[in-house]
């Protein structure tokens, strides 16, 4: 069956994305929904988008809203991208910490964990004596699919091409063989990291200690501009005085009211 989606059904599917985890879709993205999950109406043998609607809004469990999510979300991240970042963090804020060698950071946005294994690197790359230090890494997204590949630390070969072979030497385990072609990350990676599922939306996160830096990068370009506001400043309070926001190169807080100090371009600081 060749599905398609009324005005009306998308502007539902549309307001109830929109209301559970602030992405904004626009009209122009109606294609993209009818491409992605039409697969999914054929599995579950719905006769169109008003019941896969029902079906998602009514679900009591939010599963088949999670399976959406996934089908419909762009994953797209690497190892060091945005490299300044982390640049950044082992040279300038990981020094200032070295008193207490205790460190919090939250990926809110983790995807499949490049990400944050990529910020234990530079955390263990940067500390003279790593074992001396008390790292703590959350990561956490709002799709279960991504987490659990996060999780498993396994990635194709490829992956790590352009990272300097000493670097894939320290911190991954090539694949032997039917995991040949594979990489996963070495279990001093793995230690410093907890995944967990959360939603940006929440009033209140799971989060008891306060942080010394929050990664959000590349996700506030699918909120809308009051959203982007009410998400930077829950991370304000989230976070210690002195502490920093990371978000991607094309994202700006220049349009919306927080109480940051911009460092660098894509680098704020909460004063204190």
């Amino acid at each position: 069956m060749n599905y398609a989606i009324s005005t009306d059904e998308f502007e539902r599917l549309r307001s109830l994305v929109y209301q559970e985890c602030g992405i904004s879709l626009d009209e122009h993205k109606s294609p993209l929904i009818v491409s992605r999950l039409s697969t999914r109406l054929r599995a579950l043998d719905l006769d169109g988008f008003g019941a896969y609607y029902d079906l998602v809004a009514q679900d009591p469990d939010g599963e088949e809203f999670t399976r959406m999510l996934d089908l419909i979300s762009t994953n797209k991240t690497d190892f060091f991208r945005e490299p300044k970042h982390f640049e950044f963090l082992r040279d300038q804020i990981l020094p200032s910490l070295k008193r207490d060698k205790r460190v919090r950071i939250w990926s809110s946005a983790c995807s499949s964990g490049e990400e944050p294994y990529t910020i234990a690197m530079a955390l263990f790359d940067g500390a003279a004596d790593p074992d001396q230090w008390d790292f703590r890494i959350l990561a956490s997204d709002l799709s279960t699919r991504v987490l659990a590949k996060a999780a498993s630390g396994l990635y194709d070969e490829e992956r790590v091409r352009s990272l300097p072979s000493e670097v894939v030497r320290r911190h991954f385990l090539k694949g032997k063989g039917s995991h040949a072609g594979m990489i996963r990350v070495r279990p001093h990676l793995a230690a410093m990291i907890a995944f967990r599922r959360m939603n940006l939306m929440d009033d209140r996160f799971p989060i008891t200690s306060p942080l010394d830096v929050i990664f959000c990068r590349n996700v506030m370009i699918y909120f809308d501009r009051p959203t982007q506001e009410r998400l930077v400043n829950k991370f304000y309070r989230y976070l210690k005085p002195g502490g920093y926001l990371f978000i991607g190169h094309s994202e700006s807080l220049q349009w919306i009211h927080h109480s940051f100090t911009q460092v660098l371009p894509t680098i704020y600081r909460k004063e204190g």
